[in-house]
């Protein structure tokens, strides 16, 4: 089906989602929405088949007491989903990253009835140090959605994640907290999403030294964002650099391939950068 015979259809849900975002609807905006629900009515098959966390492979030993040479690869990439979801939504990013002999790609469901912020974080940093010594790995690269990309920071600022994150590529992620659905403050972590929570004052206090680079990637129609510019990383102490997509909603950002390939990319430059500063590359 055409994605402009169904636009009409979801005028009604645009104005819900967009309320005060109308005046001069364009065409784009109802595309991005008509997307957005074809997408939703997807991740709701695959959902079940996230449910439970995946199987952790181990680093395959060196045969005949052979010594394992160090090798300079890419550093694993952790998936971490948004608010009420799990790994199935980053099915098609995760073939993006690993094609080709891409990177080693893991992810973390946290439970959806998770009410805190910190405590999601401390199980991140968990799970990370489980990954980095199961795979001989001195850090990780994370890429966070939404909510995801929150729990992830606040490991790399407040609980000294930088030690082990190269990079956090975060996507959707209100790093300055959204005032969107004022109906949900009934959870205690949308509470702590929303603009002056104590979580967002922490993360905007002074961060010296912070050794993770941060890429923020954000929608120019993304309706979870409230303004739209929560999703932008501004922080003085901080390597950030924000990214805007346009065209596409919230749901969107982990499952579009032109997404996925700038992902792809900025993990890439990272680590080559990283290999030139640490004398992985040599110029004749």
């Amino acid at each position: 089906m055409k994605v402009s015979g169904v636009v009409p259809l979801f005028l009604p849900l645009c104005r819900r989602l967009w309320p005060g975002r109308l005046t001069g609807l364009s065409m784009a905006l109802l595309k991005a929405t008509a997307l957005e629900a074809a997408i939703l009515a997807g991740h709701l098959v695959l959902y079940p088949t996230g449910l439970v966390q995946e199987r952790r492979c181990a680093v395959a030993a060196m045969q005949d007491g052979a010594t394992r040479l160090p090798v300079r690869s890419a550093p694993p990439v952790v998936l971490l989903h948004g608010f009420i979801d799990n790994r199935s939504v980053f099915v098609l990013l995760r073939r993006a990253l690993t094609q080709n002999g891409g990177r080693r790609v893991e992810s973390l469901n946290y439970s959806p009835l998770t009410c805190d912020i910190r405590a999601a974080a401390e199980l991140l940093g968990r799970h990370v140090e489980e990954i980095c010594e199961r795979t001989c790995s001195d850090r990780v690269d994370i890429v966070g959605h939404s909510l995801g990309g929150l729990i992830a920071r606040y490991y790399v600022q407040c609980l000294g994640g930088d030690r082990r994150v190269g990079t956090l590529v975060t996507l959707g992620t209100p790093h300055a907290g959204t005032r969107v659905a004022p109906l949900a403050d009934a959870h205690p972590i949308v509470r702590q999403m929303r603009p002056g929570s104590v979580v967002i004052e922490e993360l905007a206090r002074p961060a010296p030294g912070c050794r993770t680079r941060f890429v923020s990637f954000w929608s120019d129609l993304d309706p979870i964002m409230d303004p739209l510019e929560a999703a932008c990383l501004d922080h003085p102490d901080l390597d950030a650099r924000n990214v805007r997509v346009t065209g596409i909603g919230h749901l969107t950002l982990p499952v579009h391939p032109t997404v996925a390939t700038l992902v792809r990319e900025a993990l890439d430059a990272a680590h080559h950068a990283a290999e030139r500063l640490t004398g992985g590359l040599t110029v004749a």
